[in-house]
C-alpha cells in the first residue's frame, strides 16, 4: 500500500503540549498503525510548531505561510461563490503541496483542508479530504465540484457529519463519503485502580469555555438542584492559556456558579498529559453541547476511564455514547438536572453505565479507527 501522509492545519502542533483535536486523531491513527505492524506514517508540519512532537509519525517540515484571518476567509468565501480560487487558503496550503512534490506516491489525508486537493491535482498522490467538522458550509455545489473532483473519498468522523456533508455536495461527490469513527486511547485512558472514596459525587465538564460547548447549561442545571452532595468541576478556558484574562462568557460562568448550592470548582486549561488522571476522578462526565459536535474526543476518553456519561442529543455525540450513557436535549438545564439527580441517587445504575462506557470505549479504540481507514485505503488502492 502507498505510504500515508497526514496534512493538518498549517500552524497546528503535533505535540502532547496541546489537546488540539486533529493532531490527537492523527496521533491515534498513526500509533495504532505502528502497533499493527504497518509502516510509520508521516505528518506535514510547519517547522516552527511545538516540540516535543508525538513519536508516532515522521515530520515532513515546511516553512509556513500565515493561516487566513477571519476577514480573509470571508473574502475567500466570496471568491469561491464567484468561481474563483480562494486566494488566502491557497497561500496557506501551497507550502504543504510543495513539500509533497518530490515524495513517492502516497495517500495524502487532507484534514479539514478542502483547499489542498486542488493544489495536488497534478501530482501522483491520491488526496482524500478528511472532514472533522462541517468544513464545506461556505461552499456551493459548483465550488465543491471544482475543489474536490479529484478526491477518491471524503472521510467523515461520524454518521451525523456525513449526513451534513452529503447535503453540501453534488450527488456525484456525495457518493464518495465514507465514515471512519474517531477512537480513544484505552491504555492511557483507563479506570482508576481504586474506587473513589469521596463523600460528594464529582460531576465534570472538560472543554473550551465558549457558548457552543455549553458549560453554562451544566451550571444552570446545578442551580436547579437543591443538594450539597455534588461537586461540579468545570475544566477549560477560552483558549489554551490558563493565565489569560477571563472572557465575558467565563465571567458569566462564575456568576452562575454562585447560584448553585453544590460546590463548583473551576480549573483553567489542563495540559494534555494531565487529562487522563483528571478524568479518572470524575464520577459523572457531562458534555452539554448546544451545537452539533461531530465526534468529541473527550466523550470517548471519559468513557474509557469508566465515568457515567451524560451528553446532548445533537451531532455525533449520541453515536459515541451509544447505549452506554444518557442523552438529553441540548440547551435543556432542567432535563440535564434530572439526569444528574438520577445518577446521584442511583449508584447501581451509575456503576452499570460506567462499566458499559468502558466496554464501548474498548470497542472504539484507535485500533478500530485504523482498521476502518486501512480498509478504505486498500479499497482505493
Amino acid at each position: 500500500m502507498r505510504p500515508v501522509v497526514h496534512a493538518i492545519t498549517p500552524g497546528d502542533h503535533y505535540s502532547p503540549r496541546t489537546g488540539s483535536a486533529i493532531p490527537t486523531v492523527v496521533h491515534g491513527i498513526a500509533a495504532a498503525a505502528l502497533d499493527a505492524g504497518a509502516p510509520m506514517q508521516s505528518v506535514l508540519l510547519d517547522s516552527s510548531t511545538y516540540r516535543p512532537r508525538y513519536p508516532s509519525a515522521e515530520a515532513i517540515e515546511y516553512t509556513g505561510a500565515p493561516f487566513p484571518s477571519m476577514p480573509a476567509r470571508v473574502v475567500d468565501a466570496a471568491l469561491g461563490r464567484l468561481g474563483l480560487p480562494r486566494r488566502s487558503a491557497t497561500r496557506a496550503f501551497q507550502p504543504l503541496a510543495d513539500a509533497m512534490r518530490d515524495r513517492e506516491p502516497s495517500f495524502l489525508l487532507a484534514h479539514n483542508a478542502p483547499a489542498l486537493p486542488r493544489l495536488m491535482s497534478a501530482e501522483q498522490h491520491r488526496t482524500l479530504l478528511y472532514a472533522h467538522n462541517d468544513i464545506l458550509r461556505t461552499m456551493g455545489h459548483a465550488e465543491a465540484h471544482r475543489s474536490l473532483a479529484t478526491v477518491p473519498a471524503i472521510v467523515c468522523v461520524s454518521g451525523a457529519l456525513a449526513e451534513i456533508t452529503a447535503g453540501r455536495l453534488p450527488s456525484a461527490l456525495a457518493d464518495r463519503i465514507r465514515v471512519v469513527e474517531n477512537g480513544v486511547d484505552t491504555t492511557t485512558f483507563h479506570p482508576a485502580a481504586e474506587p473513589s472514596t469521596g463523600t460528594r459525587l464529582r460531576v465534570m465538564f472538560l472543554g473550551r469555555m465558549i457558548p457552543d460547548k455549553g458549560a453554562d447549561v451544566l451550571l444552570k442545571a446545578a442551580g436547579l438542584l437543591d443538594r450539597d452532595d455534588l461537586e461540579i468541576i468545570v475544566v477549560g478556558s477560552a483558549g489554551f492559556d490558563r493565565e489569560a484574562p477571563l472572557t465575558p462568557y467565563e465571567e458569566s460562568l462564575r456568576r452562575l456558579a454562585s447560584d448553585a448550592r453544590s460546590e463548583v470548582v473551576f480549573e483553567r486549561f489542563v495540559d494534555r498529559s494531565g487529562v487522563p488522571d483528571l478524568l479518572r476522578t470524575a464520577d459523572v462526565f457531562v458534555i452539554p453541547s448546544r451545537w452539533p459536535d461531530p465526534s468529541p474526543l473527550t466523550v470517548g476518553e471519559a468513557m474509557a476511564t469508566g465515568a457515567a456519561v451524560i451528553g446532548s442529543r445533537i451531532g455525533g455525540i449520541p453515536e459515541v455514547i451509544g447505549d452506554a450513557g444518557v442523552v438529553v436535549a441540548p440547551d435543556a438545564p432542567a432535563e440535564l438536572a434530572a439526569a444528574i439527580e438520577h445518577l446521584a441517587d442511583d449508584p447501581t445504575d451509575r456503576a452499570r453505565l460506567g462499566a458499559a462506557a468502558r466496554r464501548r470505549a474498548e470497542e472504539r479504540s484507535w485500533a478500530n479507527t485504523w482498521t476502518q481507514l486501512q480498509s478504505l485505503l486498500a479499497e482505493l488502492a
